[in-house]
């Protein structure tokens, strides 16, 4: 067994102090590492770089030498006979996001793969970790939230968030389950037998009754649309509250969440908010990955390696169909209503049509390449790549959609998901790189369906959904988001300047010659601000010129601008008033969810 104790020694410096007891080490030398990635956000972040000290002694407290062979890597000498070493070591914490650690007076957060190092050859071994509270009656009232079980061997605690001694399979199972520490608010609810916590850590003002109530509803259904009860014995939506922020990261039982004061609802709110509405999207969201890419996942992460990119061409698949799913989940559980969905459908297809680089770039290839493209966007990503979470979950609908045309509603994409979970999820069997193609031939019966799921994810055509949608009796309009002739550029900046963050490719200020970062200070002899730049435009036309000056650097530099007409890049969708009987019946089927498959069920 491997032993942990991690303790917030110094809160004000952003410390935690942590000790890995190792029992028979490995002799005459034992290496540790911490992981470089935290599963489900796909980019190396050096974690190890956050460790500021370190030591390796005997049980009895001699010192051994200790080596550091790579920037993640260490290598303890062992003395033969040796029955245990000690490991103590601090880490820096001040990443206030759901994908690494953050400590201050106020609270304390940490993902195992931030602090907990891996034991070389031991990683299946049996883990506990003893997490203690900081000292100083200043935080005399703090409490542990975390999904991680008690250990057998701790104290047996009358609050079941107190601070003592929790236990894990296995290294992955340690370093999948966040903690949350300090003064929390909690609500609790039920799902299929299996109790539910959100913990609300920071200044949070919020109605935890409406919260949880919507909360049940979401799960409640997403447990059924997987036909079997929950994979988890307890669940724990472990939420951080700021002034502005939103993040969610997914776990096996549990997900870290970063939200802004304004996403939560209010005691009094009467019309859902649209930020309430984008958290209880990302609730959904993060808890559909409980099955979606934390059990029913692909093989190259059967295990991870988290010391290197683990690559695969399927993040389409499980990012994409994930975000198909969250917020249709909230109009099948009856959260939101039916127009609010498909305004949050339009508003997804208008955010893939606003990029061109979704002509470029696959979302096979944006899988493949999350590395080092999607989480290290810079201002040409909008030209070069495509989102697989976006485009994916477009995949999804024209999947689901062509499933239900095909069979008259009696199969669905919900099928190829509960395939899946028996497939992979149920059986802890990766899903190969052809596995998705595989499952869809399965459920429909159609080769010539998983040839065009194949072709629709490896290739960079935009999806037919209006023609898709018809049968359903959902009607899309397509119309440029403003009347303006174009200047093919996104705005950024800040103090009054007017700085070009994107030139889009193939517009008029890339033909122009203007490039991102350029500052613009005059249009036609007009200094130029961003209410200056949005009148000249409204009163030019499509092919009209424009004399621009911009800085680039500290060079003043002079263009000729020709402009563009507005694209037509913003999707409206609505049920169509005078559908017919069985496009109704279809439209009911996919945004209701469930009737087909309870009704196949009882026959």
């Amino acid at each position: 067994m491997i032993v942990y104790s991690i303790k917030p020694t110094r809160p004000e410096a952003h410390l935690f102090e942590v000790r890995c007891e190792i029992d028979h080490p490995q002799s005459p030398a034992q290496i540790v590492r911490l992981p470089a990635w935290i599963p489900g956000s796909y980019m190396i972040r050096e974690f190890a770089r956050n460790i500021v000290s370190f030591r390796a002694t005997l049980s009895e407290g001699e010192p051994l030498p200790a080596e550091k062979v790579d920037k993640h890597t260490w290598r303890i000498a062992v003395p033969r006979g040796a029955a245990r070493i000690v490991l103590t070591y601090e880490v820096y914490a001040w990443d206030l996001s759901v994908r690494s650690a953050h400590l201050d007076s106020t609270h304390g957060f940490f993902n195992g793969t931030s602090v907990f190092l891996a034991v070389d050859g031991r990683e299946s071994d049996p883990c506990e970790v003893e997490i203690a509270p900081p000292t100083g009656p200043a935080y005399e009232r703090w409490r542990v939230a975390t999904a991680l079980p008690r250990a057998p061997s701790g104290v047996e605690a009358h609050d079941p968030h107190a601070f003592g001694r929790f236990a894990a399979k296995n290294y992955d199972d340690l370093v999948d389950h966040p903690v949350e520490m300090g003064e929390f608010q909690l609500g609790h609810f039920t799902v299929a037998g299996v109790p539910h916590e959100v913990a609300l850590s920071g200044r949070a003002e919020c109605d935890m009754e409406r919260l949880t109530t919507d909360l049940q509803r979401i799960c409640e259904w997403q447990v059924r649309l997987f036909d079997s009860p929950p994979p988890m014995d307890y669940y724990l939506f472990l939420t951080t509250v700021v002034g502005d922020g939103y993040g969610g990261l997914e776990h096996r039982a549990s997900t870290a969440l970063l939200a802004s004061r304004k996403d939560l609802p209010w005691i009094g709110m009467k019309k859902m908010s649209e930020a309430y509405r984008g958290f209880l999207g990302l609730c959904s969201h993060e808890y559909f990955h409980s099955w979606n890419v934390k059990r029913i996942k692909p093989a190259v992460f059967t295990p991870y390696q988290l010391e290197q990119e683990n690559y695969t061409r399927l993040l389409w698949a499980f990012e994409g169909f994930t975000s198909y799913y969250d917020d249709l989940t909230l109009v099948r559980a009856g959260v939101i209503e039916v127009d609010d969905y498909l305004a949050l459908l339009s508003k997804t297809i208008s955010t893939v049509l606003r990029g061109p680089g979704r002509l470029r770039q696959s979302v096979a290839e944006s899988s493949f390449d999350a590395w080092i493209k999607y989480y290290r966007q810079d201002e040409n990503s909008p030209n070069a790549i495509v989102s697989y979470y976006a485009k994916g979950s477009l995949i999804a609908l024209a999947l689901d959609l062509k499933l239900r045309k095909a069979s008259g509603g009696t199969r669905s994409l919900d099928d190829v998901m509960r395939h899946l979970w028996r497939e992979h999820g149920l059986t802890g069997v990766g899903v190969g790189e052809e596995g998705v193609f595989e499952a869809v031939e399965a459920v429909s019966g159609s080769s010539a369906l998983a040839r065009w799921l194949r072709d629709a994810v490896n290739g960079t055509d935009d999806l037919p959904l209006e023609r898709l949608l018809q049968p359903f009796g959902v009607e899309m309009e397509v119309t440029a988001s403003n009347p303006s002739p174009s200047l093919g550029v996104k705005l950024g900046g800040g103090n009054g300047e007017v700085k070009l963050a994107v030139v889009y490719d193939g517009g008029a200020a890339q033909r122009a010659g203007l490039s991102a970062g350029d500052v613009l200070v005059a249009l036609d002899g007009i200094r130029a601000t961003n209410a200056s730049l949005d009148e000249a435009l409204t009163r030019r036309r499509a092919g009209d010129g424009m004399e621009i000056l911009a800085f680039r650097r500290d060079e003043l530099m002079r263009f000729q601008v020709t402009l563009d007409a507005p694209g037509e890049d913003t999707v409206k969708l609505g049920c169509a008033r005078r559908a017919s009987s069985t496009a109704r019946t279809l439209r009911n089927g996919w945004l209701h969810g469930l009737q087909n498959h309870n009704e196949n069920r009882s026959n």
